[in-house]
């Protein structure tokens, strides 16, 4: 039998025009809380992190519609889930609706694969605070294929936002969404606290010029020539539960325009390393088929089912560091 999460799921994706079959949407929203685990390890400290002061969450909730919720993204919650699905998703495996964002989880990884989210000025504006808020483990994974605050412990990495809070102070409970592990991944910290938490800012900012704006975040795995001439793909694992430290992060950024005059596409990537702050983030443009190619995903097939016009952003210095396809 179903669960409510993955019925609500399909419902939601067969609303959006995607046709799906019930495997699709099982694995993270599916799965059950196994008894007598722990709750999570309090929160190390870090910029921003603080004691939770909330009632727990119950374990493997979802984002629900509030009353009178349309399907086609409009009169919603600000920030609402059901909104960020809209142009569809890059993937349909493993997906799991919150209070403020979609996401597609990889076990392998114990990270996400993406998370989608719906940002402008209501979604931006409320009395909900960061210091109410604790990282906490994703009950809803199963037990063998998720991260715990143990595993980022003494890593010597963030644990990185890839929905961000500051994006979703309009509810408290959207908030505290953000802090499931289930949407981190190993960041390095002088990069969460600088470059990307600029980027999250810059996202911010554009509601003002845009009608909505739809981020996706992800983590990417990309190949580097070694002395023997030859592509690896290589990669960190920490903790216990092997989690993966991504070598590089990517952030699509879907602008609405006002009065229907179209979608304009902004595809960043930035290494998962220190970067001199006096860098622009217009540094780190990329093409959307950069990152379609490099994380098996797709954007563009989607947002053209809702768009007949589309512009992409991509230029950028030709210093940018090359990411082989």
């Amino acid at each position: 039998m179903l669960s409510c999460d993955v019925i609500k799921a399909r419902q939601q994706l067969i609303q959006h025009g995607v046709v799906v079959s019930d495997r699709s949407v099982l694995g993270v929203g599916s799965g059950s809380r196994s008894r007598g685990q722990p709750p999570a390890e309090p929160q190390r400290p870090r910029g921003g992190g603080g004691a939770s002061r909330c009632p727990p969450q119950s374990p493997g909730t979802s984002g629900t519609e509030s009353p009178g919720l349309r399907a086609d993204g409009e009169r919603v919650s600000p920030g609402a889930s059901v909104a960020a699905m809209k142009y569809g998703f890059p993937s349909l495996a493993n997906i799991k609706t919150r209070e403020s964002y979609v996401t597609s989880y990889d076990p392998r990884t114990r990270t996400a694969s993406w998370v989608i989210e719906r940002l402008n000025p209501a979604s931006l504006s409320g009395s909900s605070n960061r210091k109410y808020c604790d990282f906490r483990e994703d009950d809803s994974v199963h037990l063998f294929h998720r991260s715990t605050n143990d595993d980022y412990r003494g890593s010597g990495f963030d644990r990185g936002h890839l929905a961000a809070a500051a994006n979703h102070k309009w509810s408290q409970k959207a908030m505290d969404d953000t802090f499931y592990l289930s949407n981190v991944a190993p960041q390095n910290p002088h990069l969460n606290q600088n470059t990307w938490n600029n980027l999250e800012k810059v996202c911010r900012s554009l509601t003002i010029r845009y009608l909505n704006v739809y981020v996706c975040s992800g983590p990417l795995y990309l190949p580097r020539q070694e002395a023997d001439g030859k592509l690896y793909v290589r990669y960190q694992v920490i903790g216990k539960n092997h989690v993966a430290v991504p070598t590089h992060f990517f952030k699509v950024l879907i602008l609405e325009q006002a009065d229907g005059r179209g979608v304009e596409l902004r595809s960043y990537v930035l290494p998962n390393e220190p970067i001199d702050e006096k860098v622009p983030l217009d540094r780190f443009l990329v093409p959307i088929e950069t990152i379609e190619r490099a994380s098996g995903l797709l954007f563009v097939p989607n947002i053209m089912k809702r768009t007949s016009s589309l512009q992409a952003v991509t230029d950028r210095p030709t210093t940018v560091p090359r990411i082989h396809q």
